[in-house]
């Protein structure tokens, strides 16, 4: 429901409005701060969707601009949504606070479309693989921090069984790599695959494999990837969010919504789909991989 998604969309779509109207006004980012007695950084986070907003200063920004009254209380109402709470906000410093932002889409959308070559992704991990990750990620962590992390990975895996809204389609593609890099030993990563094969049982969750045999391809100049995709909103009358790209490293992350951005990793995925094994073809490799871990 909104709680659970939380501010995150409303957040993007009213930064992008103050941006396109003070672009329109022809009001420079530094004039906008002065005239308003902001800080330049107050208005870029304000238009970059990266923090709750005041309705007092939505009304400051859309008076500076011309805005016109009826946009102006439209805007006011997305303020009013951007101070609403998601799940994560509950976990602390448990969320990063570059992931906090992704959390918050990817409860929002509709679609996802993944490319993974490294490890399984957290909403397909298990209790103990999403251990063994962070005893590596996290090293210097307390036990006690690094269990939190962990319930925020499981949490998350919810939204693949909600009811309302209904989940997410996810399409996942997954280098063989992953699937033979035992993490935890070979119980745990048997335990793992197995999971995998129940998750893609579920009827908004497609998995596949990328053969090793394949060759080179393009996810390996892209590394892992989501796309993400949005739904349309107010009964399908407004246009949806825009796509975005999300692509993450060790301290921080990238969102990537440009137009040639978002070809960039469209064309990437186009290959992607077009090497990776079917469904029930990834489903046999899978099982065979667990064959072979029981043999070790």
């Amino acid at each position: 429901m909104a709680e659970d998604i939380g501010s995150t969309v409303p957040r993007r779509q009213l930064g992008r409005l103050l941006r396109q109207f003070r672009t329109e006004a022809g009001v420079t980012l530094d004039a906008a701060a002065e005239a308003l007695e902001y800080s330049r950084q107050k208005i870029w986070r304000i238009e970059c969707g990266l923090g709750a907003v005041r309705v007092l200063d939505v009304k400051a920004m859309c008076e500076l601009y011309g805005v016109s009254a009826e946009m102006t209380e439209a805007m006011k109402g997305l303020a009013a949504e951007t101070k609403s709470k998601g799940w994560w906000h509950a976990y602390g410093d448990a969320v990063p606070s570059w992931f906090e932002l992704y959390v918050g889409l990817e409860s929002a959308a509709a679609h996802l479309r993944r490319f993974d070559e490294s490890l399984i992704p957290g909403l397909f991990q298990t209790r103990e693989y999403a251990r063994a990750i962070y005893r590596l990620d996290r090293p210097h962590a307390t036990e006690e921090e690094r269990e939190r992390a962990v319930e925020v990975r499981l949490q998350r895996q919810a939204l693949l069984t909600r009811r309302l809204p209904a989940p997410p389609r996810v399409v996942q593609v997954l280098s063989e790599a992953v699937l033979r890099r035992a993490v935890d030993g070979p119980d745990a990563m048997r335990v793992q695959l197995n999971h995998l094969m129940e998750l893609s049982d579920l009827p908004n969750v497609s998995i596949r494999v990328l053969p090793l045999a394949a060759g080179p391809q393009p996810g390996a100049v892209s590394g892992s990837f989501v796309i993400l995709d949005f739904p349309r909103t107010k009964g399908g009358r407004a246009a949806p969010e825009p796509s975005i790209v999300y692509s993450e490293s060790l301290t921080g992350a990238l969102y990537l919504d440009k137009a040639d951005e978002l070809a960039a990793y469209e064309r990437v995925w186009k290959g992607l789909d077009a090497l990776a094994l079917t469904e029930a073809e990834s489903s046999d490799m899978i099982k065979r991989i667990i064959g072979e871990l029981r043999h070790d």
